[in-house]
């Protein structure tokens, strides 16, 4: 059995030239003992147990069921048997943000990889080569793809898919589709489908996404310009028929029609729907109000759990926010909200801000005038306010407080730095201002 010192210079030395950097030697470099230190003992080190989770092979490197090798410029697959020998336990492999332009260099490190189950290929330039069928059926394992970012054409999501039998998340974010290829076959494993940030506008595109994956639990659409739903209550339910959760986080949606449909959806638990033009005007607790009124049955919006009492709240706002508009342009939901809550009657406005002026009496001498005084002010700029009123210097005047409300007597306003409304003057209360005795 080779040396690990053996493994690594064959990978570098016998590597051809033009083939840049393969996985095999990435592999061996990242996980090198100087690099990833183990132990099977005491001592330094970190300590990878034996058994299923890490490599079988002795006397060299044991790598985790988990392999993280993006961006480090991987562009083939190197030696296959030194791959099949290093990750036959594999299940789950990153590979994004390499340079693999060819879906054969991939399938070789796929097909010595007999465990896996989750593979990300994003950012790869894959659009540059065609996928067979032959080559795709190395897939065959796979539960969870990733392909964000690669550009990868319908054509080649087709040829994948009939290869993927027990596929159920696919990631195909950020590869400027502005059309869905239909396929005349259906796909019923896949669950749960990620196609953000790319430029589908049109629903007629979205219904085409419905037929593929007729078994979908979750779809996410962020970032498409989707201007409308247009199907009915009657056909959603067929087309989405176990469709528990969908994003349309950044749609184009602009009519409180299209979030009403949604309703159609028999399964919907989940739905986010932030930065969306028709909820723009609304203040944030208005659009969060709003939405969960239209939407009976969703138990979560935009990541946060609707509560019984958040719901009852909810509809409640909603009765009164259309209570006095038109008959024809209050919604169907309204009705509806009626029958369950009866006509209810609008909140009182109370404002709780604090008074900022009083009208109060000021006692000096034998006189009393009224005065229209700022409670925001302290009792030293008041005492400046009142001196032309009673002729006397700020330092030579004492200055006392009769709340008109208060069982005792006057209060004398000894704190220059205090301000008026901490004393709690209304309307109606006095004000005594005497000088100084010498």
């Amino acid at each position: 059995m080779w040396s690990w010192t053996e493994v690594l210079s064959w990978n570098v030395v016998t590597m051809d030239p033009s083939c840049g950097r393969s996985f095999m030697q990435v592999l061996c470099e990242k996980y090198s003992p100087e690099n990833f230190p183990y132990r099977r003992g005491p001592g330094a080190g970190v300590h990878v147990p034996p058994g299923p989770q890490v490599s079988p092979m002795k006397d060299r490197l044991n790598l985790p069921s988990i392999l993280v090798i993006n961006s480090c410029g991987i562009n083939c697959a190197g030696d296959e048997s030194e791959i099949a020998a290093f990750c036959s336990h594999v299940s789950e492999l990153d590979l994004s943000g390499n340079k693999l332009d060819d879906w054969e260099e991939v399938s070789k490190i796929v097909s010595s990889v007999p465990q896996l189950q989750f593979l990300n290929l994003s950012s790869n330039p894959l659009h540059l080569s065609v996928l067979g069928r032959s080559c795709a059926g190395t897939f065959a394992s796979i539960r969870k793809l990733v392909l964000n970012n690669c550009k990868a054409s319908w054509e080649t999501v087709h040829t994948l898919l009939m290869e993927l039998p027990e596929l159920e998340e696919l990631f195909l974010c950020l590869n400027d589709y502005n059309t869905v290829l239909c396929s005349p076959v259906c796909y019923r494993s896949l669950k749960l489908l990620h196609i953000t940030d790319n430029n589908l506008q049109d629903w007629s595109e979205i219904r085409k996404l419905g037929t593929m994956f007729p078994c979908l639990d979750t779809l996410v659409l962020a970032n498409n310009n989707l201007s409308k739903i247009e199907d009915s209550e009657e056909s959603l339910p067929r087309l989405f028929p176990k469709l528990r959760s969908i994003s349309l986080h950044k749609a184009g949606l602009n009519s409180w029609r299209d979030i009403e449909k949604l309703n159609a959806l028999p399964k919907l638990e989940e739905v986010r729907l932030l930065g969306i033009p028709l909820v723009e005007p609304y203040t944030t607790e208005e659009r969060r109000k709003l939405v969960i009124a239209r939407l009976p049955s969703v138990s979560k919006l935009n990541g946060s759990v609707v509560t019984d009492g958040e719901r009852e709240d909810s509809e409640r706002f909603f009765l009164r926010y259309y209570m006095n508009l038109p008959k024809e342009d209050v919604p169907l939901r309204y009705q509806e909200l009626v029958t369950k809550y009866g006509k209810l009657e609008p909140l009182v406005e109370v404002d709780l801000r604090p008074q900022n002026k009083a009208n109060v009496y000021i006692h000096f001498e034998e006189k009393v005038e009224t005065m229209s005084i700022r409670l925001d002010q302290t009792v030293a700029e008041f005492k400046k306010q009142l001196k032309n009123l009673v002729q006397l210097s700020t330092n030579n005047m004492r200055l006392y407080f009769l709340d008109h409300e208060a069982p005792f007597g006057p209060e004398e306003m000894k704190s220059s730095t205090r301000r008026l409304h901490s004393y709690n003057v209304h309307d109606g209360d006095k004000f005594y201002v005497e000088p100084k005795i010498k």
